[in-house]
C-alpha cells in the first residue's frame, strides 16, 4: 500500500470512484440516497478534503461492498489523516506543491525532463537558494526553509525504499550560471556524485539532440502497487497540473522515452558534466 498520506488519499478516492461507476450511479444519485450533496460525494472521489472512515462505511454499504474491502477502504481513511513531515513546512511549501511531495514521497519510480533548470533531486543547497532567491516576495526566512524543505526531500534518494530516479536534463540547464561559477562548479560535481547511486540515471539532452516531442519540464510518478495509476505532474509559476488519464500518462510517457533516446547516454552524459564542470574550475 502507497506510504503517505496523499498517496493513501489519493488511492482511496480511486476505489470510491470505481465503486459508484460499477454500481452504475451518478454522484447525484449516491448523495440523494445517503443524504449528502453530490459535491460531497464528488469531493470524496477526488481527494479534496480528508474523508471521514464512517462516510466510507456509509458508502460501502451502499454499495454492497465486501467486508474486507470496507474495512480497507476505511484504514485508508484513518491513515491519510495523518501528517507527513512536509505538513510541518507548510508555510515554505504552497498548497499545490505539497499534494506533489506527498506523492513523491509513495513512488517506486520517477521519471523527469528538466528544460531550464537542474532537477530539485540533484540541487545542491546553494543552487536551491540562488532560486528561490530570484522570487523577489520571498524573505531571508521563507528562502532558508524552502531550501531546508528541498534537501529533506533529497533524503528519499537514499533511503530504504529509495525509488528509481531516471532524469532527462537539457544541457541549456547546465550552461546557465544560476549565482555564480563557484556555485555551479559545486553543482556540477553533486549531479557526478549522485549518479553514482544504483537508482539514479542522468541524461543530458544536447542542443544538437533535433526537434523532440516536449513543450516544457513534467515528470511521470509511478507506484508500486497496481491499482496506484501513474501520474504526471506540470508545475506553473502559481500553480501546478496533475494528469491521470491513461491518455494523457501515455503520451507522456512515450514523450520521455523519445527524450531519453535521443539524449546523450549517461555514461556520455557524465564525460560531458566532467567537460563543463572542468572548463568552471578554470
Amino acid at each position: 500500500m502507497a506510504g503517505s498520506p496523499t498517496a493513501r488519499r489519493r488511492r482511496l478516492a480511486i476505489e470510491l470512484k470505481r465503486l459508484r461507476e460499477e454500481s452504475r450511479l451518478t454522484c447525484s444519485q449516491v448523495g440523494k440516497e445517503l443524504d449528502w450533496s453530490s459535491s460531497k460525494v464528488n469531493r470524496m472521489e477526488t481527494g479534496q478534503g480528508r474523508v471521514q472512515p464512517s462516510d466510507v462505511d456509509a458508502l460501502c454499504r451502499f454499495y454492497g461492498t465486501a467486508d474486507e474491502l470496507r474495512d480497507l477502504l476505511k484504514s485508508l481513511a484513518k491513515e491519510s489523516k495523518t501528517k507527513g513531515w512536509w505538513h510541518g513546512h507548510s508555510d515554505a511549501i504552497p498548497a499545490w506543491f505539497s499534494v506533489y511531495v506527498g506523492l513523491e514521497q509513495a513512488v517506486s519510480e520517477l521519471h523527469t525532463y528538466q528544460a531550464e533548470f537542474i532537477p530539485g533531486l540533484l540541487q545542491t543547497d546553494e543552487y536551491a537558494s540562488e532560486l528561490s532567491r530570484a522570487w523577489v516576495d520571498h524573505t531571508p526566512e521563507d528562502i532558508e526553509r524552502m531550501v531546508d524543505v528541498r534537501m529533506r526531500r533529497q533524503e528519499l534518494l537514499t533511503s530504504e525504499t529509495a525509488p528509481d530516479l531516471w532524469a532527462v536534463v537539457h544541457e541549456s540547464a547546465l550552461l546557465h550560471t544560476v549565482g555564480s561559477r563557484q556555485v555551479m562548479t559545486r553543482q556540477l560535481e553533486r549531479m557526478l556524485e549522485i549518479q553514482k547511486l544504483r537508482n539514479v540515471t542522468v541524461q543530458v539532452l544536447p542542443f544538437d539532440a533535433g526537434a523532440y516531442p516536449t513543450t516544457g519540464s513534467f515528470t511521470i510518478l509511478g507506484f508500486p502497487e497496481q491499482e496506484d495509476p501513474d501520474v504526471v505532474y506540470r508545475e506553473g509559476l502559481t500553480d501546478s497540473v496533475y494528469l491521470e488519464e491513461p491518455k494523457d500518462v501515455t503520451l507522456y510517457t512515450k514523450a520521455f522515452d523519445h527524450l531519453r533516446a535521443l539524449a546523450l547516454s549517461p555514461q556520455r552524459s557524465v564525460w560531458l558534466i566532467t567537460k563543463l564542470l572542468e572548463e568552471h574550475s578554470r
